[in-house]
């Protein structure tokens, strides 16, 4: 204690014991003092944290994307977040709604529009936000293109000189559907799958009604005469046999 200049404790007087007990208490006093600015701190920090969490950000983003000219919805239009990727596609009537976060770019596309981007606010205080955005179409100006019925001069040449047009499509669909190409085609073509399918079920059905019983003998049936004369007049019988010749 000496080394100091502090007396020994026997030798210190009054005023000498008052200075270092009052100097313990005001450090001990200041002790607290900066455990409590540690712990206001250490609060403030861990309370603005929590209150910049993620799930705070997030907000529930929709609107109607509509043309600039007719105010009409477009639909089927690309609603994207820039910087994440993520984002949905409008309906028919151009309404979109999906999970944002706040401060999020959005990118709006749509084939024959030109793209809009708009920013979200940071600043919202509610987790909803509605958005009108309009889209401006994009006039394409294309040049001027002349179509002749002819590939090349070569051959408007050759069909100039020779006076005979080379034949069409629709030549050949009016060839193709002649009377006589139609009733050559209906004679030689075979039962479809539903016709052959509906003459199975028929038989089936008519074999099913006599189950258990003699069918009936339709070579006394007038009826099935009556069918069998008109049929004979019409040639159908012919026809049969020129398809088992073929």
């Amino acid at each position: 204690m000496k080394a100091f200049g502090i007396p020994p404790e026997g030798k210190q007087s009054k005023p000498m014991q008052a200075s270092v007990l009052r100097f313990y208490r005001t450090f001990g006093s200041m002790k607290k003092i900066c455990v409590f600015l540690l712990l206001g701190l250490l609060t403030a920090g861990l309370s603005k944290l929590y209150a910049q969490s993620p799930d705070d950000d997030l907000l529930q983003f929709s609107g109607v994307v509509i043309t600039n000219d007719s105010l009409n919805p477009v639909p089927f239009a690309s609603v994207i977040i820039a910087n994440s990727g993520r984002g949905t596609v409008t309906d028919v009537y151009g309404y979109f709604s999906f999970v944002a976060q706040k401060g999020d770019s959005v990118v709006f596309s749509s084939v024959g529009y030109h793209k809009a981007h708009y920013v979200i606010p940071d600043t919202l205080e509610h987790n909803r936000y509605s958005l009108m955005q309009v889209l401006v179409r994009d006039t394409i100006l294309l040049q001027e293109t002349t179509i002749y019925p002819w590939p090349t001069r070569e051959q408007f040449r050759q069909a100039f000189l020779e006076m005979k047009i080379p034949e069409s499509d629709v030549d050949r669909a009016q060839r193709n559907l002649e009377v006589s190409e139609m009733v050559m085609r209906m004679e030689t073509m075979m039962p479809s799958g539903g016709e052959t399918y509906k003459v199975q079920m028929q038989q089936y059905q008519s074999q099913l009604y006599h189950a258990g019983q003699a069918a009936p003998i339709q070579l006394l049936n007038p009826v099935a005469w009556s069918q069998f004369i008109q049929s004979w007049k019409r040639g159908d019988f012919q026809t049969e046999r020129r398809r088992g010749g073929q």
